[in-house]
């Protein structure tokens, strides 16, 4: 499977749980550790973990080894090592304070719009 495979398995996770403002930064030939960044955020810590598990059960059942997963117990800012994809699924608060879609903004957005629901 390719990573824009992941990439949509990730995003529908995310978006099955009603994560808010999902995006994902296309990182090639920016960044070395993952082809693609998720940025995605909950209102409540209960809603933060739910969407990670999400990620990571989905990822999980088609097949991806999740590397790593950061934060789960805090529920500010969990980070999902997927390898080449990369989720960070943060508190709101959390999210406005790092702004990391402003911190990559040199990576262009990719399409997900098919993934979500409208």
């Amino acid at each position: 499977m390719s990573n824009q495979e992941l990439l949509k398995i990730a995003v529908k996770a995310a978006d099955d749980k009603r994560a808010e403002d999902i995006l994902a930064l296309n990182m090639q030939g920016i960044s070395l550790i993952a082809d693609y960044f998720i940025i995605c955020h909950g209102n409540s810590d209960k809603q933060v973990q739910a969407i990670a598990r999400e990620i990571k059960e989905k990822a999980e059942e088609n097949g991806y080894n999740v590397r790593r997963m950061e934060g789960f117990d805090e529920a500010t800012w969990i980070l999902i090592d997927l390898g080449d994809v990369v989720a960070h699924v943060f508190h709101r608060d959390e999210r406005s304070y790092y702004k990391l879609e402003r911190l990559w903004g040199d990576a262009p957005l990719e399409d997900i719009r098919s993934e979500l629901t409208t």
